[in-house]
């Protein structure tokens, strides 16, 4: 448990100091956020600040990780599912910099990529664990095999879900970076009591540099984390879930997470079978403030959200 703490402390004090160097260097290097003109108009005081910012919490993870964790497969898996994830994310907001414009990649490149590293991190599990296809159920300490249904279900919907969810909620300052540090407070609880120790300490190592990054990310934002930083913590986080065998408790501890998701959904399927619009912006965290939350009240009550939903789990 000590190395659990060390992780948290170290990668929260990396990160900082991290964040105090190459901050002013993205600054210099005029790696500037380039603003959707299509989002709340507030948003636009914020053109300019610089981006990228994941490279600053994703290198102390990594880095404190290997240092308290040492270098199991698990451990290594989840370092890679972050910094593969993390690299889609980092060509995309170069791409963003560089041709001075909001949009990256193309959503096929991005979606292909993904796919790849999917398929990888689902591969290892089948050829590493003894019965691969079996998932915890909630409610119970029973499991249950769900056969072929597994391989969609952890790529689809496990990784490649949970790694764009992420990217769609990190719109408003803190709001990722807050709801991922206590969502990964939260599964450590639950990797402790269901025995998979050897995933505690890259989830405190996660958690230490989201607060970390706070630091910076709070409202108003010095640095935004960028695609390469939700990208990256959405791979983390995703591999923590499948290689602890919490498919459906992820839904429970990252609620936040789909709930941003399905806002988009709903919002595409319903304007384009009625013409109209369920929430006047999304994802949903726009609508609130549309509908004259601040960004403070929005982030900090999805917090709460994060942090009761977590609480939830741990109960079931």
């Amino acid at each position: 448990m000590q190395n659990n703490f060390y992780a948290a402390a170290a990668s929260y004090g990396m990160t900082i100091l991290l964040g105090l160097w190459l901050i002013p260097v993205l600054h210099r290097l005029k790696f500037g956020q380039i603003v959707r003109t299509d989002g709340p108009l507030r948003h636009l005081e914020k053109t300019g600040t610089p981006t990228m910012g994941g490279i600053i919490f994703i290198l102390p993870i990594a880095f404190c990780t290997l240092l308290f964790s040492g270098f199991s497969k698990d451990v290594l898996v989840v370092i890679a599912s972050m910094i593969c994830f993390g690299a889609i994310g980092f060509i995309d907001d170069f791409i963003k910099v560089a041709k001075r414009r909001s949009l990256g990649l193309g959503a096929k490149q991005k979606l292909a990529l993904q796919l790849i590293f999917s398929l990888g991190l689902t591969s290892y599990v089948l050829t590493n664990f003894k019965d691969p296809y079996n998932i915890l159920i909630p409610f119970s300490h029973e499991m249950i095999n769900l056969g072929f249904w597994y391989i969609p279900i952890t790529m689809i919907i496990v990784i490649m879900g949970t790694v764009n969810s992420v990217n769609l909620t990190d719109g408003l300052d803190g709001l990722v970076a807050g709801v991922t540090a206590i969502l990964t407070l939260m599964y450590t609880i639950f990797l402790v009591k269901n025995g998979y120790n050897s995933l505690t300490v890259p989830a405190c190592a996660i958690c230490g540099a989201c607060l970390g990054f706070l630091v910076f990310n709070r409202h108003p934002a010095k640095v935004f984390m960028g695609d390469t930083g939700s990208l990256g913590l959405g791979g983390a986080i995703a591999a923590i879930a499948v290689l602890s065998r919490s498919h459906f408790y992820l839904a429970v501890f990252g609620i936040i997470f789909v709930v941003e998701t399905l806002s988009v959904i709903l919002q595409v399927i319903s304007f384009k079978t009625t013409g109209k619009r369920i929430f006047k912006m999304s994802p949903i965290h726009h609508h609130f403030e549309l509908c004259g939350w601040s960004e403070v009240k929005v982030v900090h009550t999805f917090w709460a959200a994060t942090f009761i939903a977590g609480i939830i789990a741990l109960l079931i």
